[in-house]
């Protein structure tokens, strides 16, 4: 042994030896082996053959060997293919296959598999599938705001006050049925062919403490209930082709349809009468969107679609276009164009109560024909564990009478939003800054007052927070007029949200907010939201009321609300809330009201059932 570790060690040392190991380092590792003296070993026979490991330093490791051959002694080889049947039994209707073993469904049932609820082609087809929606959605809601003493009677004999006692209540009871009949195979690819009808019927009661704020005839009650069966979907859509083996599509849809302009509601979100062209491109990355509407007017008290009234002359042309995972990963970005034609300055038209609405009583009271382009850019999505939605809009145009000067005014207004937030586990933060550009000027021949069509912000809060959720009358600026529409968020000054039209003449609107969200249990979520709200600017507000100088602070806004889905599902959801408005300096310099009332409420209890 020692002979052969000298003869290993001279022979590592000569110059030709080391020469050669430089080159070449496994031929020195079989140097050394060679140099090893020879030594009885086991048989090799007995053991199985080991794979060679050996690699070169430095070097990527070879690929692994290739597999060892294993001795089954004994073992049963599988059967050839010829030893199987050859003949298949055909299966008529895979979709009710689930029934020959014995599980059968109810109609009533919408947890299972259910024929009425598009789980399964209906009987002796194999791609026609029909689906029945129902709901109910039932709302009681006690609030308080201010309200002006009837200019004609009051309930309160000897009042000389401007306002009267600010509690009311409303409630509604809503019944939603959807059918829709669809042709094809939607579990991975679009829609063929769907046509699709939805019926709106709603009870509604509202009761206030004041003369002709539910009627403008003074001899009307200070209640009201009132009753209305609204068309919401009528459309059928058309799957015109696909243009990739990954089912990228262009499809058409004509007739009554849902739409929201921008993610979270800001600008334009309605079921108006329209046609719609739309699809995508590159495995869903694109996705675009081509429309006209023409508005159809709303039942002033339920708000739903009257088809028993004309078409407004108001036309809404949209292209919008969305890019997923830009400009970073997780975000998708929408680039849009809206355009709205209003052409309803000879249009006189009075809600079911008897109030104006257009034209609005403000200003000069006259008709008003206007064009307006609004060009946004909207994001939503994450940039990892942030959350993230973001909008912006610039409104430009004109507007043919402006309700100051009664000449043509240049539009050029501006909107911007933002709400991050972050999740710990299952608690998630938000923050909310909202701005909403106001006029300084009111006459002069710019009107920067920003406006949308018909918003329904799902922000801050939505309509649990007190500001979104209530409509203020703007008492003693003009008549039958709001300072906001209710479910938005903008401090507009129209006559309706529903019914009027766009204003650019209004004070703008800030917004800075926070809110949690605690996700106690799969069924349970409780929220709180506070956000501090401004007017951009009180020029306007000065003007109608003939005052010197209106503050900018609204005030702070209060609200906690509850969500309970026992089923862990959206079909039995019940939610409650509560917000509170704590009036700043200028909200208190334009509704100025005993101490009473220094403080405004809103209380929703909404429960939805859905099949």
């Amino acid at each position: 042994m020692r002979g052969g570790l000298l003869l290993a060690l001279l022979l590592t040392t000569t110059p030709l030896a080391q020469r050669a190991m430089a080159a070449d380092p496994i031929g020195d590792l079989l140097l050394v082996a060679s140099a090893a003296p020879l030594e009885a070993a086991p048989d090799a026979s007995l053991d199985p053959p080991q794979p060679d490991t050996r690699r070169r330093p430095g070097r990527p490791e070879d690929l692994p060997p290739a597999e060892l051959p294993q001795q089954n002694k004994g073992a049963i080889n599988a059967p050839p293919p010829d030893a199987f049947p050859a003949d298949l039994v055909p299966i008529p209707d895979r979709w009710r296959l689930i029934e020959a073993v014995g599980v059968h469904s109810r109609w009533f049932d919408p947890y299972n598999q259910n024929t009425i609820k598009g789980d399964r082609p209906i009987w002796n087809t194999q791609d026609w599938f029909f689906t029945l929606t129902g709901i109910s959605d039932t709302v009681i809601e006690p609030r308080s705001f201010p309200l002006p003493v009837g200019s004609q009677t009051t309930v309160r004999a000897g009042s000389n006050d401007n306002f009267g006692r600010a509690d009311s209540f409303a409630g509604s009871q809503t019944f939603i049925v959807g059918m829709a009949l669809t042709k094809g195979s939607t579990a991975f690819k679009p829609p063929e062919i769907e046509a699709r009808l939805t019926l709106a019927f709603q009870d509604n009661y509202a009761s206030v403490p004041e003369k002709r704020i539910l009627s403008i005839s003074p001899s009307n009650p200070t209640h009201r209930n009132d009753t209305f069966v609204g068309v919401q979907e009528a459309f059928i859509d058309y799957h015109i082709r696909n243009v990739s083996d990954r089912y990228d599509f262009d499809s058409v849809r004509v007739g009554i349809q849902p739409f929201s302009s921008d993610f979270r509601g800001f600008l334009f979100q309605d079921n108006q009468l329209g046609v719609r062209f739309f699809g995508d491109r590159d495995n869903n990355r694109w996705q675009y969107n081509l429309a006209a509407f023409q508005r159809i007017e709303k039942d002033t008290n339920s708000g739903l679609n009257d088809l028993g009234q004309a078409l407004r002359k108001d036309s809404i042309f949209v292209a919008n276009l969305y890019r997923q995972d830009l400009p970073f990963p997780g975000i998708t970005s929408q680039v849009s164009v809206v355009y709205d034609r209003d052409r309803e300055a000879g249009d006189i038209h009075y809600d079911q109560n008897g109030f104006p609405v257009r034209p609005a009583l403000i200003g000069n009271d006259r008709g008003r024909d206007y064009d307006v382009v609004y060009l946004g850019y909207n994001a939503d999505g994450h940039i990892g564990r942030l959350n993230l939605t973001a909008s912006a809009y610039s409104a430009t145009g004109q507007d043919r009478n402006s309700i100051f000067t009664s000449q043509p005014a240049h539009i050029q207004a501006w909107f911007t939003a933002f709400e991050p937030s972050y999740d710990f586990d299952w608690i998630r933060v938000r923050g909310s800054a909202l701005y909403a550009s106001g006029d300084s000027r009111p006459r002069d021949n710019r009107e920067t007052g920003f406006d949308a069509i018909l918003e329904n912000p799902q922000f801050a809060g939505a309509d649990t927070s007190y500001w979104i959720r209530q409509s203020i009358p703007f008492i003693g600026g003009g008549q039958a007029i709001s300072l906001n529409g209710g479910n938005g968020v903008l401090a507009d000054l129209r006559s309706s949200k529903t019914e009027g039209q766009s204003n650019f003449n209004n004070p703008g609107t800030i917004l800075l907010g926070t809110g949690v969200d605690f996700d106690l249990t799969p069924s349970v979520r409780l929220s709180a939201n506070i956000n501090r709200l401004w007017f951009d600017n009180t020029a306007v507000l000065q003007a109608l009321r003939n005052e010197g100088t209106i503050p900018r602070d609204i005030g702070w806004d209060y609200s906690v609300s509850a969500v309970w889905r026992p089923k862990v599902s959206q079909n039995l959801v019940f939610r409650g809330s509560i917000a509170i408005l704590d009036p700043g300096a200028g909200f208190n310099d334009l509704f100025a009201n005993s101490n009473r009332d220094n403080r405004y409420y809103s209380v929703l209890l909404d429960a939805i059932l859905s099949f």
